[in-house]
Order: C-alpha cells, then structure tokens, then sequence
C-alpha cells in the first residue's frame, strides 16, 4: 500500500495511491483519520482497515471518487521528529579517501545519526532556498523510513516491526555552512536544516518482500535489493542500490530507541548511499583528475530520485530574491 499526504483548497488529507490515482481514505472509511499523525497513532487496526479499502479498490469491490486537483505534500507532513544516519560504508570509506584520511574504525562498531530539522520538512515540487545555500549546496539520495508504534530500549530482533513504511529521502545540504560550522565540532546545523525532502508516498513494508535480500555478514534486520538513482535535469549524476546498506534500519532503531521513546511519525534516514551526493562526487572526481569540473546544484535544476518499489521524487531548485546572508555576519 501506497499511503499519500496532500492538499485540497489549503486542506491536508491522508490517501492512498492506487490505480496511477490518490483516494481519499477518510471518505472510504469514516473510522480512519483524514491526517497521516492520527493515522499513525492509531497503529496496527488503522493500518489493517487502509489495507482492506486499498485491497478493495485494487479489485473492484470499492471505486471511491478520485482526487483531481490536489498538491502532493511530503507523506508524514509533520514528523514527530526526524533522524538521518550513517549506514553505507561506502559512501564514508569514499567521503574520507578524498579528504585523505583514513577511514574510521567506529563505523564498523555502532550505527549513528543525526537529529535535523523535522519542521522542514517537504515532498515533491518546488523547494526554495536562500543565497546561502547555494555555496555548494548538494543533494543526498537516501531511504528513509517512518515508525508505525511507540517503543523503548527496542532489540534490533523485533525494531523492523516499528516500520510503519519506507519512502525516499534526499537530505538536501549546503556545504559551505555545513563544513564552517562542523570546524567547531558540533552540528551539522545550518548546514542542513533548512530542507528534506520525503516522498513521494509511504510504502507498507509487505509491498517490498519481494525485494528482500540478507542483510550483510554480523548484521541484523531486513534489507532490501531497491536500485537508488538520482538525476539532475535529466542526467544520472548517481546510482546505488539499498542492499549496500552495512547498518541496516533495525540496528539504526535499536540504537535510537534505547533509553528514550520513538513514536509513530518519527522519520529516519539511511544515510547517503555510495555516489549519492555531489560532495563524494566532486571528491572522487578531483582524486582522479585535477581539472575534473565540480558541479553543484544551482536555480532551476530540475532533481529526480527514483528507488526501485518506492517510486519517484522530483524537485525544482528555486533561490529566494534576498540578499541576506548569514556568511557574511561572520566577524
């Protein structure tokens, strides 16, 4: 099942996408929240009553009125919080190797992540940002997934089962701020909070058990064979597979989970997946070859993320007309 957030004449609703078109769930079934937190709050019974009216419509038994006019928002429009890890080794072994630095051994010893901004949170379309962030600012392709029940001190043996649904996550980036202020050792701040983007749906986790592979040697938790690509206007700039995942998102939950509560709504991500960001990229590029052209996002690019079951995120890159700029307050 396909579960979507969107809006109707400045209204949010909670739907499912079937058929190539979004339902209402409210108007399917009165007893289901018409907004994805409460639908969340609600657990396994809402979750089951979604499943039956999507089954329904998938053959023919129910054929509710299709949503014409609509704007699709991120699928949990207000997180209760949102995390991002550290999973493909990959990507930090290759993000080290350019800086010329060894690649570190507590990666191999525990899963990370980071709180970021769960008020800035956005789907697909347009995404605005200051001058700012366009000194250097990057893309990371990500999966993320979203927590479907409470829980604490949660053993990476039972945490899949928290899993309300997976969605694509691109953990937008300015690189000038965030490598400015992590000289300082604290963050990534600025850097980082300003966006991320999740959607374009919610995918039910039974909908990729056809996808799933074992998860890597000394490791716990499902995985998952789900190609990850990233264009930008039009060109594949990256390409991955979640499978690559080392820490797999049960042993991301365990480590989140322990000593405090996760709730249903909460956000986590991956972590970027191997070549998932023009930073590795441009590192990797200028290893190879002094003259290698940098590139980074700049107005108007057009950015698309496709992964294999969770479908496709797209954006459109748009500069705010300020010239107001927090670079320049430096003393």
């Amino acid at each position: 099942m396909k579960l979507v957030s969107y809006k109707t004449e400045d209204k949010e609703h909670l739907g499912i996408y079937a058929n190539g078109h979004i339902y209402n769930l409210n108007s399917c079934d009165k007893l289901i929240p018409d907004n994805m937190n409460a639908f969340l709050e609600g657990g396994e019974p809402l979750m089951e009553r979604a499943k039956k009216v999507n089954q329904d419509i998938l053959d023919g038994s129910l054929a509710p009125k299709e949503e014409v006019f609509y704007e699709l928002l991120a699928p949990v429009p207000h997180p209760t919080s949102c995390r991002d890890g550290y999973a493909f080794r990959q990507h930090v072994a290759a993000a080290r190797r350019n800086r010329k630095v060894d690649m570190i051994a507590e990666f191999d010893q525990y899963p990370i992540f980071y709180f970021t901004n769960h008020n800035a949170i956005q789907g697909p379309g347009e995404i605005e940002c200051m001058p700012d962030h366009f000194q250097k600012l990057d893309f990371e392709l990500e999966v993320a997934v979203v927590i479907g029940k409470k829980g604490r001190n949660i053993k990476a043996s039972e945490a899949d089962e928290y899993i309300a649904g997976y969605t694509i996550m691109n953990d937008m980036s300015a690189r000038t701020l965030q490598m400015e202020e992590m000289l300082l050792n604290l963050g990534p701040a600025k850097g980082k909070d300003f966006s991320t983007v999740i959607g374009p749906w919610l995918v039910t986790p039974d909908e990729l058990e056809q996808y799933k592979v074992a998860a890597k040697e000394n490791h716990v938790g499902n995985a998952y064979n789900l190609k990850m690509t990233c264009k930008v206007n039009g060109i594949e700039v990256s390409s991955g597979n979640m499978a690559d995942m080392d820490w797999t998102f049960a042993e991301i939950i365990e480590r989140c989970a322990y000593g405090v509560d996760i709730l249903p709504g909460d956000v986590i991500g991956s972590g970027t997946v191997g070549t998932g960001c023009f930073l590795e990229l441009n590192g990797t590029g200028l290893l190879n070859d002094p003259n290698y052209q940098v590139q980074w996002l700049q107005p108007d690019d057009h950015v698309e993320m496709e992964i294999t079951g969770l479908g496709a995120l797209t954006n459109n890159i748009t500069k705010v007309d300020t010239d107001f700029s927090i670079l320049a307050l430096k003393k």
